[in-house]
C-alpha cells in the first residue's frame, strides 16, 4: 500500500529519495496538493509563517511522522494536539549549524569592528578611523548549547579570546569544557563580554532576556541573538540599548517582521539581520541529505533521527 509524502521540494530535485511513496509538494500554497488525510510524512514548508505551517496537520489523520526544516519546531507544536498519537516530531539538526555559526561570528565581528558605522560613512564618503574593540582576549558565554552553539563554539576558537563559557538546561561535560546549568546564568552574566543566545524558544526560554538579565550584563557588553526573537523582552532591550550601556546584533526580533516604525530600529547600538541565520546556499544540499536519509529510514521502518518529541506520550 503506498502512501503520500509532502515535500517543500520537488521530489526529483532530492538526490536518494527511496521508491515506494507518493510524493507531492506543497511549499505552502493555497491549495494542497492531496487529501492530507493520505499524507504519512509531513515536511513541514520552510520559512513559512506558523498559521501556514499548521494549516493542513488537523486533516493529517494517518500522518506519522512530522519533520521541519528548521532547528526549532516552536512553529508547529500548537498544533501537535490535533495528530494522532505516536506521530513523531523531528527538527532539522545538521542542517543550519554552519549557516547559522557563520552568521553569528559575523554579526559579533561586525558589531565589534563597527563595521554598520564604516557602511555609513562610505555612503557619505566619510573617512571614519579609530580604535574599535577586537574579539581577542574577550570573554564569550553561549547561551544553548545545542549543536548550533557547539558549532558557534567551533568557530570561536582561532579567535585568541580569554574565555568561553557554556549554558544549557542541565549541566554536561563536553570535549571543550563543562556546559554550566541554567540555574547559573545570573551569577555568569556580569563576568562576559560577549553573549550569544542559541536557544530553542520554549516555555522555560520565553523572555528569558528580561531586564533583570540585561541589567547583570557587564557595562559594554555585546548581546548576539540567533535563536528566536521571543527568547528577549524586546522593550527591556530597547530601554537598555538607549541608556549606552550595552550593545546588540540581532538576527531575530519581536515581533517578526520588525515593522517599520519600531523603536528597535533605531535603538543605538544595535545591528539587526532580518533572520538570515539558516536560509544560505548551505541550507539546499544538507535540508535534500536530511531528507532522504530520514525518508529512507521511514521507508524501512527504522527509527528516525532528530526526534523532539512523540505525541500522546
Amino acid at each position: 500500500m503506498t502512501f503520500d509524502v509532502w515535500l517543500p521540494f520537488h521530489a526529483d530535485e532530492i538526490d536518494g529519495l527511496p521508491e515506494g511513496p507518493d510524493y507531492r509538494f506543497w511549499d505552502g500554497g493555497r491549495e494542497f496538493p492531496a487529501d492530507p488525510a493520505d499524507c504519512a510524512f509531513y515536511v513541514v514548508p520552510y520559512m513559512k509563517p506558523s498559521e501556514v505551517s499548521q494549516r493542513p496537520m488537523a486533516e493529517m489523520t494517518s500522518v506519522r511522522a512530522v519533520q521541519t526544516l528548521s532547528a526549532g519546531v516552536d512553529h508547529v507544536l500548537p498544533s501537535l494536539d490535533s495528530l494522532p498519537p505516536g506521530v513523531v516530531l523531528c527538527n532539522a539538526r545538521g542542517v543550519h549549524e554552519a549557516s547559522t555559526a557563520e552568521l553569528t561570528l559575523a554579526l559579533v565581528l561586525a558589531s565589534l569592528r563597527g563595521i554598520p558605522d564604516f557602511v555609513r560613512g562610505q555612503d557619505k564618503q566619510e573617512w571614519r578611523s579609530g580604535f574599535r574593540p577586537s574579539l581577542a582576549d574577550k570573554s564569550v558565554l553561549i547561551v544553548g548549547y545545542g549543536s548550533i552553539g557547539s558549532a558557534i563554539e567551533d568557530r570561536l576558537a582561532p579567535f585568541e579570546l580569554a574565555r568561553v563559557a557554556r549554558i544549557a538546561r542541565s549541566a554536561r561535560a563536553t570535549a571543550r569544557g563543562p556546559v554550566r546549568p541554567l540555574a547559573e546564568l545570573p551569577s555568569l552574566l556580569p563576568e562576559f563580554d560577549v553573549v550569544i543566545l542559541s536557544t530553542p524558544l520554549t516555555d522555560g526560554t520565553r523572555g528569558l532576556v528580561d531586564a533583570g538579565f540585561l541589567s547583570r550584563m557587564k557595562d559594554g557588553a555585546l548581546l548576539v541573538n540567533v535563536a528566536r526573537g521571543p527568547v528577549v523582552d524586546t522593550d527591556a532591550l530597547v530601554g537598555e540599548l538607549k541608556s549606552g550601556r550595552i550593545t546588540a546584533a540581532l538576527d531575530v526580533t519581536d515581533p517578526e517582521p520588525l515593522p517599520a516604525g519600531h523603536p528597535l530600529w533605531h535603538a543605538p547600538g544595535v545591528l539587526i539581520s532580518p533572520h538570515v541565520g539558516g536560509p544560505t546556499s548551505a541550507f539546499w544540499p544538507r535540508a535534500k541529505r536530511l531528507l532522504a536519509d530520514q525518508l529512507t529510514l521511514f521507508v524501512n521502518r527504522e527509527p528516525l533521527r532528530n526526534v523532539v518529541l512523540t505525541t500522546g506520550t
